[in-house]
């Protein structure tokens, strides 16, 4: 829903700047490509690298770095909101449940390496990672927390 509404500005945006107000049309238009613009992680599991990145429009941005010795994973869920929203209003808001797996490295610094809606697509990229980085995996997603 946030993509769509996203390029509705983007080209609304464009449709005013072209046609009356190019002020108007110049913010509606950045509205919208901030929207559309995505955060992550990617992991370079054979460099043993990450970046934190940004993307917008598939134009990926962020700097490798090595990863931290990571002690498990953890499953879990919880509730997402995105506001859209400008000149200090909110224009609206976007909530919806995911499931989140974070890999947790020494001093508890965590790294969110996915985000689903699905959660056998959670556990199966959970397991993944047990296998390629030799860590345990703490199912998080009920109210009793268990290792697996």
């Amino acid at each position: 829903m946030k993509k769509i509404f996203g390029i509705v500005l983007m080209l609304g945006g464009v449709g005013i700047f072209i046609t009356s107000n190019m002020f108007f049309g110049i913010m509606i238009t950045v509205i919208g490509l901030n929207m559309l613009v995505t955060e992550g992680t990617e992991i370079n599991l054979e460099n043993k690298t990450y970046r934190s990145l940004k993307s917008i429009l598939g134009i990926n941005f962020g700097k490798w770095k090595p990863c931290p010795e990571f002690e498990y994973i953890s499953v879990f869920k919880t509730k997402e909101g995105t506001e859209v929203s400008a000149y200090g209003a909110t224009m609206a808001t976007f909530k919806n449940d995911i499931i989140m797996l974070n890999l947790f490295s020494k001093g508890n610094k965590h790294l969110t390496v996915y985000k689903t809606e699905d959660k056998a697509d959670a556990f199966k990229v959970a397991e993944h990672f047990k296998l390629a980085l030799a860590i345990d995996v703490l199912d998080a997603t009920q109210k009793e927390s268990v290792w697996m």
